[in-house]
């Protein structure tokens, strides 16, 4: 119970450091959220979506899951990605895997999770859409990386085939979308620089929900 106590002692001392920087915070704080991001990310503890990218409260909207999955059977992320889009029009969309993530590992291994076992399915057709590549990596450390960062680049194409964010980019050229990994071991970010642009091209054929070429609009 003593590190439980310590939470709101934190607290307490958090909000007394946010007063003597600006008295009128938390006045700021209620009276909207304007993020410019939205932010997709692990629940792995380690990994905290504010303090990593240096930004404060009330500047990125935040949904996290094991290993950074978005299925669109999932409401969950689902809600958040098109409450972020059309309610809070966010102007980028990230998703962030990290090296060490244990959902991925686990996609990884031939046993059975039990409740996990559908959630770990959408990451083990990540793997079998890039077997070759990954089969190739002889390396199990090196092919274990390339899949944290192949399984966020699928997150990003399903991200990108939303009719909210399709519609949304149609008309207002925003959200962009991005792939992050967080490198556990060094504490940097990594930018998996996606060409946004080439994703479009690449998925609207099949999953073009809005019947105009987006990028050949602009």
């Amino acid at each position: 119970m003593d590190t439980y106590k310590q939470i709101f002692e934190n607290n307490q001392q958090w909000v007394r450091n946010r007063k003597a920087a600006d008295v009128h915070f938390f006045e700021k704080l209620a009276a909207d959220q304007n993020p410019d991001y939205l932010y997709i990310g692990c629940s792995d503890s380690r990994v905290a979506a504010e303090e990593m990218m240096g930004v404060g409260p009330g500047k990125v909207f935040v949904h996290r899951n094991i290993a950074n999955v978005v299925n669109t059977l999932d409401m969950s992320s689902t809600a958040v990605i098109q409450y972020a889009v059309e309610h809070l029009n966010v102007k980028h969309i990230v998703v962030c895997g990290h090296y060490d993530c244990g959902g991925v590992k686990a996609a990884m291994q031939a046993k059975d999770y039990g409740l996990l076992n559908p959630w770990l399915r959408t990451i083990r057709d990540v793997y079998r859409l890039h077997q070759q590549e990954l089969d190739a990596i002889a390396d199990a450390d090196e092919r274990y990386r390339r899949f944290v960062e192949i399984n966020v680049i699928e997150q990003c194409f399903n991200v990108t085939k939303m009719a909210v964010v399709q519609e949304s980019y149609l008309q207002y050229r925003t959200p962009l979308v991005h792939g992050w990994v967080f490198d556990i071991h060094s504490g940097e970010l990594i930018d998996l620089n996606i060409d946004f642009e080439d994703f479009i091209q690449k998925i609207q054929r099949i999953y073009d929900l809005t019947g105009s070429d987006w990028y050949k609009h602009y």
